[in-house]
């Protein structure tokens, strides 16, 4: 959750050079780099548009796939209006849905973390209209300038929510998403990790013996992030 854009230019763009300088040294030995949603505070691709901005950020993630690394951007409920432009443009691999991955033998569950486990039925039912084509399609129509305001103002108010609603670690019973991840578990006891952003806080939590819940907090506050080695992952500060 990087959220870039917010909460102002500035304070953004310092942000982003830290970014640049976390990926100059993960890249010196990462294979592949998961970012798990919610990279910009809104993000909208017209045809012939995208959001002004993050040009360091995108340059770098140019920079890296051009160099051989995979970068994976799953859409979070912040920027989940992505339609092949940073794909076609720069490479990266768009993730629209959580996913199953197996990687040197250990299974991972990974997502954005939006509208899963109990609770949060107001943005569940929001999302309905946030993916459907035809709103996508009416919301195209509106000039960029009159709609990419709107849709800021909107964010705004959602991040504001999102920053109420996360504190501290509120023990198993009280975190939606590592209810989530039991009753996953109980369908697929090979899953090794579940893996989730949104929260904007870290979380470390094991689940059982052989799996664990990893949220990977937020660069607006925590600055953390998870490094899987080939065998364990462990949750790190950038400094």
């Amino acid at each position: 959750d990087f959220h870039l854009g917010v909460p102002t230019k500035a304070i953004s763009l310092e942000r982003e050079k830290k970014l640049v300088k976390w990926f100059d040294e993960v890249s010196k030995d990462a294979k592949e780099i998961f970012l798990v949603g919610d990279v910009f505070d809104f993000w909208f691709e017209h045809k012939h548009t995208i959001p002004k901005g993050n040009t360091r950020f995108l340059g770098k993630l140019a920079e890296l796939i051009d160099k051989g690394i995979e970068i994976h951007v799953f859409t979070g409920n912040h920027d989940l209006w992505m339609f092949g432009y940073l794909e076609e443009e720069i490479g990266l691999n768009i993730i629209k849905k959580p996913i199953l991955r197996e990687i040197d033998g250990n299974i991972f569950f990974i997502g954005h973390g939006d509208g899963l486990g109990p609770g949060d039925k107001k943005y569940k039912f929001l999302k309905k209209f946030f993916t459907n084509p035809l709103c996508q399609w009416l919301f195209s129509k509106i000039h960029p300038n009159l709609s990419f305001s709107l849709a800021r103002y909107w964010s705004k108010k959602s991040r504001e929510n999102e920053k109420v609603g996360s504190p501290s670690f509120l023990g198993e019973e009280k975190e939606w998403l590592i209810q989530f991840s039991k009753e996953e578990y109980q369908k697929n006891k090979e899953i090794n990790y579940f893996i989730f952003g949104h929260r904007h806080y870290p979380i470390e939590h094991k689940l059982d013996k052989d799996c664990t819940y990893i949220n990977l907090g937020d660069w607006i506050n925590h600055y953390t992030y998870a490094v899987y080695n080939g065998e364990t992952t462990e949750l790190k500060k950038f400094k």
